[in-house]
This record gives C-alpha cells, structure tokens and sequence, in this order.
C-alpha cells in the first residue's frame, strides 16, 4: 500500500455516507505496499464502529477492475476469507474518486504474521487450496498481467541497470521460462483465478484460544486466471523460505503442502513443474521490483521493496532445485 493520490477527510466523509457506511470518524494513509492508494477509514454507524480501507487504483482501469473485486465477492460468498468489496445501491463496486477507480472493502482483524511457524503454513496452504476450488466457478476471466508476456516485455527495460552477472541469470532464466511455458506438461497444468502476490503481509491471523487463526486473505489486485501452481510457488517463496538467504525451509514447505494436497491434491504435471514454478515465481518478483526500483513513481507515503532479495531466491531455486518425491509430498 501507498498514497499517491491524497484524499480529504470531506471527499471521504462524501463516499461513506453515499455507501451508507455511517459516519466518518478518522482517514489514515497507509504505507505498506507500491501500487495503488490505500487509507484505513473508520466509520461510526448505530453507535458501532466500523472499519474499511479505501483504495484508490493508480494502475487499473474501470474497465480492468470489476474482474478483482467481482473475484473477491465471489469468494466471499462462498466462506473464504477475503475482503468484501461494498456495492453502491446499483450494485456497482466500483467508484471514482479524484478521477480515479476507487473501491471500499472491510478491514480483516488481526495483523500480518512476519515470521511464521510451520503451523502459519500449514493455515496459507489449506486456505489457498480452498480458495483454488472456490474460484474454479468464476464466471470473468482475465490473464495474470504480470506473467510471462510482462517478463518478457520488462527485461529488456531494466536489463541497462544490471551488472554482467546479473544480466546472464535473468536472461537465462527468462530463456528457461519460455521454454518451460511451451511444453506439453506446462499445457496441462490445472488453471483458475490465482492471487499471484500471496506474501505474508498479504494475510491476516489473530489468535484464538492460544492458537493463530487465519482471518483473511486480502489485496487481490495483482489477481488473475493462471496455473494453480504458479500461486503455490509465489506463496511458497515467502512463507517457506529463510528471508535473509532466500533458502529453502523444509518444515515450513510440508506444513503447507501436506495441508493445501489434503485439500486439493496436485496432479503429476504439477509435482513435475513445482521447481520450475519456483524459479518462475522468484524471477517474476525479482523484475517487478528490478523495475519499481529503477523506474519508481512518486507517492507521498512510499516504501521500495530491495530488488535484490528476489535475486537471492532466483540463485537458490535455479542452482538447488529439490525433490517433490523425496518430499513425500
């Protein structure tokens, strides 16, 4: 989350009250994230507090997002723990503000776990295959628009900021890539609407009864129809890693696998690919943020994301592959 775009306490007392969504009681901007303009807002209705998060859409169209907040809905509906996105008497989910696509969704209780135990794990995975099943049925369509067409196009753009050594790993991993997406097992991967940027900021847990309770999944807005292992291996990459090294954690990986198969169990081509998927996650983050970093925007409230940490990934991925049978996964 960022604020490039600054939003008044009168423009938001406006849009909450036309939701019907009480009262404005505070507007905070938030700093988390880069991509779109985000605030905590609080309402206060019937005497009872109420909290939302009002974004703001830098990058997305009218036209692109009733895909992510429609998804949302969907998910929603059908018990998965995501934010809700508030509809307009028309139904609309979608509003502007200062010019821009804007939307209202509740705020998950709870905070962001940042260094988990295998048994935050095990919550994501089992989570992520229900939601996988759960969005099998969505009717909307729409390609991951950082997927392999945008490595593409983007490599060539950051490739002049790159040391040698750098430029021959992620040529060479883009060459991999490519090669990858055209086989026959690629082809037959299981496919559906993924979140594509399920890291452990993008969830919430709280507590309950002494145990971490998973609350919710949230920022949708990278979302898109691509393979189901494609989420597995971003996720993967964040959640069952060493963050300083970009290692490999063992137990961490077979809370989550063990929990998300006994939900949804991988087919062949899956176990086949999950290395490849891997690499493929690490090489996508390590351009988006390549790219954010040489070519960044301005906002008010911005925080950059080291580019480097993902290069680290890539090497571990890329030079130590592993095993999905000797995982007994």
């Amino acid at each position: 989350m960022a604020v490039y775009t600054e939003v008044s306490s009168k423009e938001a007392r406006a849009l909450m009250r036309q939701l019907k969504l009480g009262e404005l009681k505070s507007i905070k901007g938030c700093s988390g994230g880069i991509e779109n303009t985000n605030y905590f807002v609080s309402t206060v209705q019937d005497e009872i507090q109420h909290d939302y998060v009002l974004t703001l859409f830098e990058r997305l169209t009218f036209e692109q997002l009733p895909f992510y907040l429609r998804l949302m809905k969907h998910l929603a509906q059908r018990g998965i723990p995501v934010p809700d996105p508030t509809a307009n008497a028309k139904g609309e989910l979608v509003f502007e503000l200062k010019g821009k696509p804007a939307a209202v969704v509740n705020k998950l209780r709870g905070q962001s776990e940042l260094n988990p135990t295998a048994e935050h794990c095990a919550a994501v995975g089992r989570t992520l295959a229900q939601m996988h099943l759960a969005g099998a049925d969505f009717e909307l369509s729409q390609p991951n628009l950082r997927g392999l067409d945008w490595w593409n196009d983007t490599i060539p753009v950051v490739l002049p900021h790159l040391t040698t050594d750098q430029a021959a790993l992620i040529g060479s991993e883009l060459a991999y890539q490519n090669h990858t997406a055209e086989s026959s097992s690629y082809a037959a991967l299981p496919r559906g609407p993924i979140h594509a940027d399920l890291f452990r900021d993008n969830v919430m847990f709280d507590t309950q009864d002494g145990k971490p309770e998973l609350t919710g999944f949230f920022d949708f807005y990278f979302a898109g129809v691509d393979t189901w292992l494609f989420d597995i291996a971003v996720t993967l990459n964040d959640w069952c890693i060493n963050l300083e090294t970009g290692s490999h954690n063992t137990e961490r990986f077979e809370q989550f696998m063990a929990a998300y198969t006994a939900i949804r169990p991988l087919e062949a081509t899956e176990r086949e690919l999950l290395p490849a998927m891997l690499r493929a996650g690490a090489l996508r983050f390590w351009v988006s943020r390549l790219w954010d970093y040489y070519l960044p925007r301005e906002a008010s409230v911005l925080k950059a994301h080291d580019p480097s940490h993902f290069e680290r990934v890539l090497h571990q991925r890329a030079l130590s592959p592993f095993s999905m049978s000797a995982l007994a996964i």
